[in-house]
């Protein structure tokens, strides 16, 4: 199944705009009405997080909304049922962003299960061992979800050769070391990763990791690349406000890099 492949190859020259944000923050019922704003704000596809406490590939603005979201005990089950709900109402496709050991104690399949019940169409898991990947794409596949693999731009010829060969779809390049976060600089070397990589294959890729404003995200998409993802910067434009004004601020952050994305196609 590659729901999420087919969109972002359908767009032609135009690059998406992949919005990533916490569920349960600022709290269950706001992200309800963040989902619906991004829908209409320009996000072509929307990566939801699960909220996690050992979240190592998260930065701190990340892993503020985790905690924000894991104090008032929003948890999976909770917002598998908001999805249901929300999900048929949206014009564009949810991923999940989760991490391995969340599924492993819900249980792979059973995990696998309550996202495709949810409407759910892909699966993003960081710290997945390209070792065990082929039980979950096998999974995924079943139910109708994509797997999303991570190529990272310090992984060996082989590795990346390994990953995008394995990969369902959809391949998530890393463009740049370390944690999710604002930086005041991309490292735009890493675009010669996503020519090696589009010329090679004829599978979608995404980049994210640190992309944090209209600039970098217009340099970023000029890289024949299919998707944008930020996620810090979203997150970071509902602090210190109202649930009503994080939701408001939101949205005009969205259409900010929705225009800066398509005046660069």
């Amino acid at each position: 199944m590659t729901i999420i492949s087919d969109l972002l190859l359908k767009k032609n020259s135009k690059c998406a705009l992949v919005p990533f944000v916490t569920a349960g923050y600022p709290n269950l019922s706001s992200t309800v009405d963040v989902l619906y704003t991004l829908d209409t704000h320009g996000a072509d596809i929307i990566e939801l997080g699960i909220p996690y406490a050992y979240a190592l590939a998260d930065g701190p603005v990340i892993q503020e909304s985790s905690k924000v979201a894991l104090e008032q005990g929003v948890n999976f089950d909770q917002i598998i049922d908001m999805l249901k709900s929300v999900v048929p109402n949206l014009n564009v496709p949810v991923v999940l962003f989760t991490y391995y050991n969340p599924i492993l104690v819900k249980g792979i399949e059973n995990f696998i299960i309550d996202s495709s019940i949810s409407g759910v169409k892909g699966l993003i898991i960081p710290d997945l061992p390209l070792e065990e990947a082929d039980f979950l794409i096998e999974l995924c596949n079943r139910y109708n979800i994509e797997l999303i693999l991570f190529v990272a731009p310090t992984s060996s010829q082989t590795r990346i050769s390994s990953i995008v060969s394995k990969s369902p779809g959809c391949i998530y390049l890393v463009s740049s070391c370390g944690v999710t976060g604002i930086r005041n600089e991309i490292s735009f070397q890493v675009s010669s990763l996503a020519k090696q990589i589009k010329d090679s294959t004829n599978k979608a890729v995404i980049v994210g990791f640190g992309i944090s404003d209209q600039y970098q995200a217009a340099r970023v998409s000029q890289w024949n690349v299919d998707g944008v993802v930020i996620g810090s910067a979203f997150i970071k434009s509902m602090f210190d406000k109202t649930p009503d004004e994080a939701v408001k601020s939101l949205g005009l952050f969205c259409k900010s890099i929705r225009h800066a994305i398509d005046s660069n196609c």
